[in-house]
C-alpha cells in the first residue's frame, strides 16, 4: 500500500511545486541527470550480480524484447495510417513498448503472488532496462533527429554513451571478476531514488490542459500496453508450453503501465513529453484496474 501512496505524493508533489512555482521551471532536467548518471546504473549494480541465470530465465528475456518489437509494428501502422509526424510516432514507441516492471511491478507482484517470485520479476525488469536501453533509444534518436536521417555511427555513439546501458553491461562484466558485496549498500541507496524522483520529474512536466486533443494517442498507447502485450506474452507462453511462475510473473510484468524512464528519455531526444507524461499517468490509474483483471485472466489459464 504504501507504493501507491508514494506513486500519488511524488506526482501530485511535483505538480504542486510547479504550479506554484516554487522551483526553477528547468529542474527536472537536473533530477533527469541524477537519474541517468547514477541512480539508473545503481540499479544494474544492485540487482545483475545476484540473477541466477537458467534456460527457462529465457522466455521472460524474449517475450520483453517481443513486446518491444510487436509495438514498433504496431505505432508504424498506426501512425501511418494517422499521418502522424516520425517524432509522434517514437513518442508512442516509447510509451507502449516497455514497461513498468519495478516501482509498480514489483509491489503489484507482492501484493498478488507473493515477494518470493520477485526474483523472476528482477529479470524481466533488467531484460525491459537493456531493451529500453537499446531498441528505445534507436527509436528515440529516429524521432528525435530533425532531419529524419540517423547515422550509424552517431546512433552507436549515443548507445554506448547512454549512462545506463553503460551501467548495465558494466554491471554483467565486472560482476564475473569483482565482488560487489560489500558495495549493496551504496547501491541500495542511489537505486532507492531511482522512482520517487523519476515520479516527482513526471510530476513538474506534467500538464492536463489540452489532454482531450490527445486522447486517440493516449487510447492506443494504453490499448497496446496494458492490453496487447500481455496478450502477446500469455499467447506465446501458451503456444510453447511454458507454464508456472515464470510464465504468470512474465504475462503480469508485462501488463504495467509504461515505464517513467521513458519520460526522462523523451526529454532528452526532444520527444513529445507531454504526450509521454500524460501517458505515463493515466496508464498508472488504469494500470490499477486492467493488472487486476489479468491476474484473473493468468491464474486461470496457469
Amino acid at each position: 500500500m504504501i507504493n501507491f501512496v508514494l506513486i500519488a505524493v511524488c506526482i501530485i508533489a511535483g505538480m504542486v511545486f510547479k504550479a506554484t512555482k516554487s522551483i526553477h521551471p528547468d529542474a527536472h532536467k537536473g533530477i533527469n541527470t541524477w537519474i541517468l548518471y547514477l541512480a539508473l546504473p545503481a540499479v544494474s549494480f544492485k540487482y545483475l550480480p545476484k540473477v541466477k541465470w537458467t534456460s527457462e530465465m529465457l522466455f521472460p528475456i524474449v517475450a520483453t524484447f517481443l513486446i518491444a518489437v510487436f509495438c514498433f509494428f504496431f505505432m508504424m501502422f498506426y501512425s501511418k495510417s494517422n499521418g502522424y509526424s516520425k517524432r509522434s510516432r517514437s513518442t508512442l514507441e516509447l510509451s507502449g513498448g516497455y514497461s513498468n516492471t519495478s516501482f509498480i511491478g514489483f509491489p503489484l507482484i507482492s501484493a498478488f503472488y507473493g515477494e518470493s517470485l520477485l526474483s523472476i520479476a528482477i529479470i524481466c525488469d533488467q531484460t525491459m532496462f537493456f531493451a529500453l536501453s537499446t531498441l528505445g533509444i534507436i527509436a528515440a534518436v529516429k524521432g528525435g533527429s530533425r532531419s529524419g536521417k540517423v547515422s550509424a555511427k552517431f546512433m552507436v555513439k549515443r548507445l554506448i554513451t547512454f549512462p545506463p546501458l553503460v551501467g548495465c553491461v558494466s554491471a554483467l562484466v565486472l560482476s564475473q571478476f569483482i565482488d560487489f558485496t560489500l558495495a549493496e549498500p551504496f547501491f541500495d541507496k542511489l537505486a532507492a531514488t531511482v522512482s520517487p524522483l523519476a515520479l516527482f520529474s513526471v510530476g513538474l512536466q506534467l500538464k492536463f490542459n489540452g489532454w482531450k486533443k490527445l486522447i486517440p494517442q493516449m487510447s492506443a498507447s494504453m490499448l497496446y500496453k496494458l492490453v496487447l502485450a500481455p496478450a502477446i506474452v500469455l499467447g506465446l507462453a501458451l503456444l510453447i508450453g511454458i507454464k508456472g511462475n515464470i510464465a504468470k510473473i512474465t504475462v503480469f510484468e508485462a501488463a504495467m503501465p509504461t515505464v517513467v524512464t521513458a519520460s526522462i528519455i523523451a526529454e532528452q531526444f526532444r520527444l513529445n513529453t507531454k504526450l509521454m507524461n500524460l501517458i505515463i499517468g493515466f496508464s498508472i490509474i488504469v494500470g490499477f484496474f486492467t493488472s487486476a483483471m489479468w491476474y484473473e485472466i493468468i491464474e486461470l489459464l496457469f
